[in-house]
């Protein structure tokens, strides 16, 4: 059989080199004139065995060069252009292999023809023949779809994901939500996919809290481009927005700006938070763990789980009614200071000076967690975070927090959605954790409660359908373990000192210096069945990305849990009367 009876591999654009090695692994082709190659093109091969059917040989273009054959030195190039010097212009491509078909590993013969992979020459030089449920993630470079495999994204086979790159220029997030909206609206999911779940962090801004809005901006090209990917573009269907308290609002009005319906405050009671045992996420940066009081914040946690018992809202301890988190401190903090009662709330091992020092550190949480742990509001009131029963994409609003109360938000929340999915004990449906800054929350160096959470997210969520996608600046700055059990990396544009961490060993070079220049939109991801990491450009977000963009959302988006539970309740300030269901 001959190179041009080669089933469907697309034009022919070059031979390989007969002077560079050409190995199973790595070859080089030099570009025929008028044809050209470009970075990620994909390209295809076949050698001719005498004992065997022929081996086809695909690969990806992984970097490319031109030179001028007849030149000896570098003046040479004007004399070449002017025509005085006979010289030509050659390119050549490196090729990466990214599959042999059978499994013969020979080297490709030097001036076999080399064709550009189109259609399904394509689609199993990239494996995706094999991905039996693929989720769209973009365009690659030729303008054709790439996909993910759903299996090392779903559990089946892997979990997570871990996308780098600069803030604000990466888009990490805009990959992320547009992740979510691929996995739930392209069907890989079958009929899991309406109870599967979706738990975001909203960590910058107001952005994310109108993912339920069609995107004003969206023009027939986007839409062209979404259904190129077999997407309907339009905005979440089912969404909703949780916000903590304003400060010092005793009727608990959401602390949002630009959002004023369908929006819901949290937060925890008194009784909640001694019950559970939340004290030790007050304590959950890595300089708390490196501190001696530790022991104590655990014997106050067990102490107070034992003694505190609710009361209108509030808490009694000893007879002593607390009716707020502040209270609470000051009670904790006096029953420290007081010698006949230290050992049993601190233990009778611990010094003094540890004790100060714990003191010293819960008393300067009041002013950060006041408006979360509550003994004032009503406890009928729904306000906890519950993704299962929320909607199928939760957004928990923490950007008006301090850094000590998102940490605590982060913990809880996560804690007691991974507990409820223990006690499931099953996969289904499946839980996606969409957080940021995952430096912060899981550092490479100490401990942390939230730093054993999603450790246990990334080394057991697997088995139990909590599928992390998490995003940093700097991979090199997370916990190792996070990292490596995340089956799918991205990266998007990355600062140059990152970008020659060992982390980023799975990106080729040119890759990697491409990962400087790379433009908002632009991802390299790299997956289990690909050797090659794909570059490729999502789609501008269907949904609306800030509230200059955010078109009308469905009328079942307009209220939140509180008014379909109060039919006469407003949640939000400044509403209009529209916003009165009456």
């Amino acid at each position: 059989m001959t190179d041009d009876q080669l089933d469907g591999p697309g034009e022919g654009v070059g031979r390989v080199l007969g002077t560079a090695d050409a190995t199973p692994l790595t070859f080089w082709t030099a570009v025929a004139p008028g044809s050209y190659l470009q970075l990620d093109d994909v390209v295809v091969t076949r050698r001719e065995l005498p004992d065997r059917e022929p081996v086809t040989i695909a690969g990806v273009v992984t970097q490319v060069r031109a030179r001028h054959e007849g030149a000896q030195f570098d003046s040479d190039v004007f004399a070449i252009a002017d025509g005085t010097l006979p010289a030509q212009v050659q390119e050549a491509a490196e090729v990466t292999t990214t599959r042999v078909d059978p499994e013969f590993y020979v080297p490709p013969t030097p001036g076999a023809v080399v064709h550009r992979a189109e259609g399904d020459a394509r689609a199993r030089a990239l494996h995706f023949d094999r991905m039996e449920r693929r989720i769209p993630m973009g365009m690659g470079r030729d303008g054709v779809p790439v996909y993910l495999n759903a299996d090392f994204l779903d559990g089946t086979r892997g979990a997570h994901v871990s996308i780098s790159g600069i803030s604000g220029v990466a888009t990490k997030t805009s990959f992320a939500t547009f992740l979510l909206y691929s996995v739930f609206r392209s069907g890989v999911l079958g009929g899991d996919a309406v109870n599967a779940k979706a738990l975001i962090f909203n960590v910058k801004g107001e952005d994310l809290l109108f993912l339920d809005h069609p995107n004003s901006r969206l023009d027939d090209p986007t839409r062209a481009a979404y259904a190129k990917l077999g997407l309907d573009a339009g905005a979440f269907p089912d969404v909703r927005v949780y916000a903590p308290p304003r400060v010092g609002d005793s009727s608990g009005t959401p602390d949002v700006s630009s959002r004023l319906t369908g929006v819901d405050s949290f937060y925890w009671t008194l009784s909640e938070f001694c019950a559970d045992r939340l004290l030790p996420y007050v304590f959950a940066d890595a300089d708390d763990e490196r501190q001696q009081y530790t022991m104590v914040v655990h014997s106050v946690a067990a102490h107070l789980a034992r003694y505190a018992q609710p009361a209108d809202g509030g808490v009694s301890i000893d007879g002593v009614r607390l009716g707020s988190y502040a209270d609470l401190v000051d009670h904790v903090v006096e029953q420290l200071n007081d010698d006949e009662t230290r050992g049993e709330w601190a233990g009778s091992a611990v010094g003094l000076g540890t004790v100060n020092a714990f003191a010293r550190r819960l008393i300067g949480s009041k002013k950060d967690l006041g408006r979360l742990i509550r003994g004032d509001l009503a406890t009928r009131r729904p306000h906890s975070i519950n993704t299962a029963e929320s909607a199928q994409v939760t957004v928990v609003d923490l950007h008006n927090l301090p850094d000590r109360a998102q940490r605590f938000v982060v913990g809880v929340t996560l804690k007691s959605e991974f507990e409820r999915k223990e006690k499931a004990g099953t996969a289904k449906p499946l839980l996606f954790v969409v957080l940021d800054e995952l430096n912060k929350y899981a550092p490479r160096e100490g401990s942390s409660p939230i730093k054993e959470v999603l450790l246990d997210i990334a080394e057991r969520g697997r088995s139990l359908g909590v599928i992390l996608v998490g995003a940093q600046q700097t991979a090199s700055e997370v916990e190792r373990r996070i990292v490596t059990n995340s089956a799918i990396r991205v990266v998007g544009r990355l600062d140059p000192a990152e970008a020659s961490r060992p982390e980023y060993g799975f990106l080729p070079p040119a890759q990697r210096q491409r990962a400087l220049l790379a433009k908002p939109g632009t991802m390299f991801v790299n997956q289990p069945d690909i050797p090659v990491p794909l570059c490729l450009e999502f789609p501008f977000p269907a949904w609306a990305t800030r509230v200059s963009e955010a078109g009308r959302p469905p009328s079942e988006t307009l209220r939140s849990i509180t008014q379909s539970a109060d039919p006469f309740a407003v949640v939000g300030s400044g509403s209009s009367d529209d916003d009165i269901p009456f």
